[in-house]
């Protein structure tokens, strides 16, 4: 079944604002969710929305107030996001980034404390449209379920990194997660009876595997880092990093022993007008751009494809075609669309 993107936004919204979020605050949520599903994120889309749903309920995700502005030094700003909706904040933190660029040939956003961001690849595409370089990153100082390299239990969180960049064509835009696969994908192959595409965890004797329930027996196991058993050095350097940019920078983390599902966020816009030249920086990934997809490959094999390439083909094709949503989506939201007297959205 495929939705129109356009029902799907407004029934979205109607949900947040049934659940106590203010219009203007529902709509860029709502936002945020349909263009994770847009892109193919199926995980961190509409398939957040009932849990973003039942945070608001337990007045977990904050409904009204405005993120604090801690420190700022110009060109770099630290906010307490008092638990705000994390689409939201980020939307709020992207704008005023863009503002400090009037000024500064950079702008960094470190923000604590914030709910749930989502899928970090739906932000990207308005920032590259304009021209300018975001690197965005979070963690969850409250969660785990990712272990360090050469252990066996979770300790950290899958701590995703993003980064998107103009070129003549489409954009470059990447969303990396530094784990070998996420919690919100294990717990969907858990609960449908599935094994995962690969060997990407590892069970509480250190042995590999592809069965999402060596997570949730009486010895849980834990998702590997991205690069598995042999090279999960790399993706546990990269998740450290991206603990230290996030949680580090804002000054509230794990230390703090948070007991409440949130985000630490850490974000970056840069102006390539401020440092080589705007036509400079676009002949240069133009032309990396062109080298990598005109790369030989196999007999019988796709061509090489950018990062992002993909979604954005998936985009395109959705918004015409309708959106196919995953088919737990709309079985979860049904509670809460009957409790609010919310129609749901017809199919295409």
């Amino acid at each position: 079944m495929r939705h129109r993107a356009a029902d799907l936004l407004a029934f979205a919204t109607a949900l947040l604002r049934s659940g106590g979020l203010p219009a203007d605050r529902a709509t860029v949520v709502a936002e945020v969710l349909l263009e994770a599903d847009l892109l193919g994120h199926t995980t961190h889309g509409l398939d957040m929305l009932a849990a973003y749903l039942k945070e608001i309920d337990a007045g977990k995700m904050a409904t009204a107030g405005e993120p604090e502005v801690l420190r700022d030094e110009g060109a770099a700003q630290t906010w307490d996001g008092k638990y705000l909706p994390g689409p939201w904040l980020v939307k709020r933190a992207i704008a005023a980034a863009t503002r400090t660029l009037d000024e500064h040939p950079v702008a960094v956003m470190a923000i604590r404390r914030s709910h749930h961001i989502g899928c970090l690849q739906a932000y990207l595409k308005a920032v590259t449209d304009q021209g300018r370089v975001i690197l965005l990153t979070c963690s969850d100082p409250s969660g785990a379920g990712v272990t360090p390299h050469g252990g066996v239990a979770s300790r950290i969180t899958p701590n995703p990194l993003a980064a998107g960049f103009p070129t003549g064509g489409d954009p470059v835009l990447m969303d990396i997660s530094m784990s070998t696969t996420t919690n919100a994908m294990t717990r969907r192959a858990f609960e449908a009876g599935e094994r995962l595409p690969g060997p990407w965890l590892v069970n509480a004797e250190g042995r590999s595997s592809d069965d999402p329930a060596v997570l949730f027996g009486e010895k849980p196991g834990a998702v590997l880092p991205l690069g598995g058993l042999d090279l999960g050095h790399k993706g546990f350097a990269l998740a450290l990093l991206v603990e230290a940019l996030t949680s580090g920078l804002a000054g509230h983390g794990r230390a703090d022993e948070p007991k409440q599902w949130g985000a630490s966020v850490f974000l970056m816009l840069i102006d390539p007008g401020r440092f080589g030249g705007e036509d400079a920086f676009v002949r240069e990934t133009s032309r990396l751009a062109e080298v990598c997809r005109s790369t030989p490959v196999a007999a019988g094999a796709p061509p090489v494809r950018l990062p992002g390439s993909a979604a954005l083909a998936r985009r395109a094709r959705q918004l015409e075609a309708g959106v196919r949503l995953h088919p737990t989506v709309l079985a979860r939201l049904a509670p809460w669309a009957d409790r609010f007297g919310v129609p749901l959205p017809g199919a295409v």
